[in-house]
């Protein structure tokens, strides 16, 4: 449990997108689980959901220099 502790501090940017993206792709699959997408349609949604959750942290995280420089 100490080893996850310790890499969640290291790396707080993965974490947010890891928890970020597994929140969007499980919205995702309970709101569009009737549409009738095939499986390769499921991977690409999810696969670009994950990377969009990743460009959100990244975006979000601009606003941390900012606090560092005053």
């Amino acid at each position: 449990m100490e080893q996850i502790k310790s890499w969640v501090e290291q790396h707080p940017l993965l974490t947010s997108w890891f928890v970020l993206g597994a929140g969007l792709m499980g919205i995702l699959a309970v709101q569009a689980r009737d549409v009738g997408l095939n499986g390769s349609q499921w991977f690409w949604l999810m696969f670009i959901t994950f990377l969009v959750a990743g460009l959100c942290v990244w975006i979000i995280s601009w606003g941390d220099d900012e606090d560092e420089d005053a």
